[in-house]
């Protein structure tokens, strides 16, 4: 069984599906935060982990996080699962974003579009291992949200990439993976963070006019 948690709110224009990252799970404050912060702005949210996630939880060991089809598997399992008459939009953290943005590419899938969050474009020292295939062969609209010295993915090296038309790119000032910027970019997280929701609100409400 997949352990979920359920942010909904009365009058959602909208169900976000958010997974997260491979280092941390559901509830993480990342997570939590975006999750309200949607909810403040009449958008229900439902968090999940994936099944590897659960065991390292149970069992207290660092077990990596499964391949893409089994995080594939999941996911669907969740949208499976899911029983409302809202529109669906996925998102993702990090790996989350990209198992997203994978199943973007399945015509079967009733999302509308996809939101990630910090999107890894390449492992960490490791730009020539490029993960471009969801964001070239997907059906939906796909909003990335990154920051401009992201680890797995800065400004420069992304506005080099071939991907589809139907992807957005955001970029946050001095954000690095979580979208944090150092203190003396005279940025903060907490408003990184907040940029965040409200473009991925933007996003959601183009989607659904």
């Amino acid at each position: 069984m997949i352990s979920t948690i359920e942010n909904y709110v009365d009058n959602a224009k909208a169900l976000v599906i958010f997974a997260h990252g491979a280092g941390a799970d559901k509830s993480h404050e990342f997570m939590e935060t975006v999750s309200h912060g949607l909810n403040q702005q009449q958008i229900s949210v439902l968090r999940f982990n994936f099944y590897y996630m659960d065991e390292r939880i149970e069992k207290g060991n660092r077990r990596p996080p499964d391949r893409m089809p089994k995080l594939l598997d999941c996911f669907k399992t969740v949208l499976a699962e899911v029983e409302t008459s809202l529109p669906i939009f996925l998102a993702g953290k990090s790996m989350g974003g990209r198992v997203a943005a994978t199943l973007a590419a399945d015509e079967n899938i009733s999302a509308k579009a996809v939101m990630c969050l910090g999107y890894p474009f390449h492992p960490q020292k490791k730009p020539e291992k490029l993960r471009l295939e969801p964001l070239q062969e997907t059906n939906k609209p796909i909003l990335i949200l990154q920051g401009t010295r992201d680890a797995l993915g800065n400004e420069e090296e992304i506005t080099g990439y071939q991907i589809s038309d139907k992807c957005k790119c955001i970029f946050f000032s001095d954000g690095d993976h979580n979208l944090k910027p150092r203190v003396k970019s005279g940025f903060t997280h907490s408003e990184h963070i907040s940029g965040a929701i409200n473009d991925m609100v933007k996003f959601i409400n183009k989607i659904n006019r």
